[in-house]
């Protein structure tokens, strides 16, 4: 390997691009309240609506850049200034090839809150040989989809390692929602199927690396039906996050799979659900969610659906109230069963709407724990590509969100 350009002086530690949106604005928020001495900047396509955002927000230190998701120009420059890009910026598919470009170019690291895994796998291709040779971060999926799960099966996993010794062939979340829905999330889902990336995402090992997919591929499968399930003691069923989180956790596994240590078996399986209760209303509440699924799923692949949806649902920018979005909450309750038949149980919980509150933390603290010692991360400051957020950030993102106020058992170490 040639040796690593060096990296040029940056005036900036930390640039929110995407600043004025909904998800964008709560960034805002988060950071001042945890950024400590970073430096850090606004950047957005609308230099009004950052000074408004700056003000809304009392953060006359936050450097003002004025930027188009288009303009490669104005992003290479971005890029160039700061060592950590967080991005809001979505449908990413649509707004975020040039950012992440610039940041390639730049060795700079980056974190975003997209859930669009055909994106993702885009991304993959393009740019994870280069970033694991130059040691560059590029980390997505860094909001609710998908910290809760590829945070909390990764230390799961880790406690069947250092507690019995074993690997772990098989792991499962199941989660309790309580939050609304923004109007970028709803646009970046419809972009998949106006796009026909929507298929894509049926691939169970859509964002492996080559070769990684284990034998047996039917009972990695996204699950369509609902049943009682043993570890959890309440019915679930089908989860719609299932076909981004478990992605995105069995890529952690894959990109793990050469440590001596790692925690993951060879053949290791991951699943999610929604708990839905006990008793004979909970097993038919089940059987009408996978039913809606797939009816929901199937009729957005009509463009007049899609036309009607956009007509009803919340615009980009729009999203819950604020008062809606503090009652909200999230619990991840995950298993693990290991090589040997021991099983570790874990939990992420937190207060807040889930998309909106919740994302916002994870999104931020994964910036600012980049923006920290590279030493401290996972595999040191030597490791880059498209990685993931447990591959990437690991412990030190778990200590911050504790430290935020995030409940994660097993706790870090």
């Amino acid at each position: 390997m040639s040796p690593r350009r060096p990296i040029a002086r940056r005036d900036l530690d930390v640039v929110l691009f995407g600043a004025t949106g909904f998800v964008g604005r709560q960034t805002v928020a988060h950071f001042a309240a945890r950024a400590g001495g970073l430096r850090w900047a606004l950047a957005g396509r609308s230099a009004a609506r950052l000074e408004q955002v700056r003000a809304r927000f009392g953060t006359p230190d936050a450097v003002l850049i004025v930027a188009d998701a288009h303009d490669r120009d104005a992003l290479n420059a971005l890029a160039a200034r700061t060592r950590v890009v967080l991005s809001t910026a979505g449908p990413f598919a649509l707004h975020g090839d040039a950012l992440v470009d610039a940041c390639v170019a730049h060795r700079t690291h980056y974190v975003d809150v997209t859930g669009e895994t055909p994106w993702v796998r885009s991304l993959i291709d393009r740019h994870h040989a280069r970033a694991a040779a130059e040691g560059t971060r590029i980390v997505p999926c860094c909001g609710f989809d998908s910290v809760p799960s590829d945070l909390g099966a990764w230390r799961v996993a880790r406690a069947l390692r250092g507690r019995h010794g074993e690997r772990c062939a098989s792991g499962k979340a199941c989660f309790v929602l309580r939050g609304g829905v923004n109007g970028g999330t709803l646009a970046s889902a419809l972009n998949l199927f106006d796009s026909g990336e929507a298929a894509r995402m049926a691939d169970p090992f859509l964002l492996n690396p080559p070769g990684s997919a284990p034998r047996g591929g039917a009972e990695h499968a996204d699950p369509v039906a609902p049943h009682r399930d043993a570890d959890f003691g309440d019915w679930v069923g089908p989860f719609f996050m299932g076909p981004v989180n478990t992605r995105v956790v069995r890529r952690s596994a894959a990109l793990l799979a050469g440590d001596p240590d790692a925690p993951y078996a060879a053949d290791f399986r991951y699943q999610e659900y929604p708990r839905i209760g006990r008793g004979r209303a909970a097993a038919l509440a089940a059987a009408g969610l996978g039913a809606g699924l797939v009816a929901a799923r199937a009729s957005l692949r009509l463009a007049p659906v899609r036309a009607l949806a956009r007509r009803v649902v919340p615009a980009p920018g729009r999203g819950p109230s604020e008062r809606a979005m503090d009652g909200g909450a999230f619990r991840c309750e995950l298993v693990g069963t290991g090589t040997g038949g021991h099983t570790v149980r874990g939990v992420i919980a937190g207060r807040g709407d889930p998309g909106n509150r919740a994302t916002t933390v994870f999104v931020c603290e994964s910036a600012i724990t980049l923006a920290g010692d590279p030493a401290a991360l996972p595999g040191g400051a030597a490791r880059g590509g498209v990685l993931t957020p447990a591959t990437a950030l690991g412990d030190p993102l778990a200590h911050r969100l504790v430290d935020a106020g995030i409940t994660i058992e097993p706790r870090p170490d």
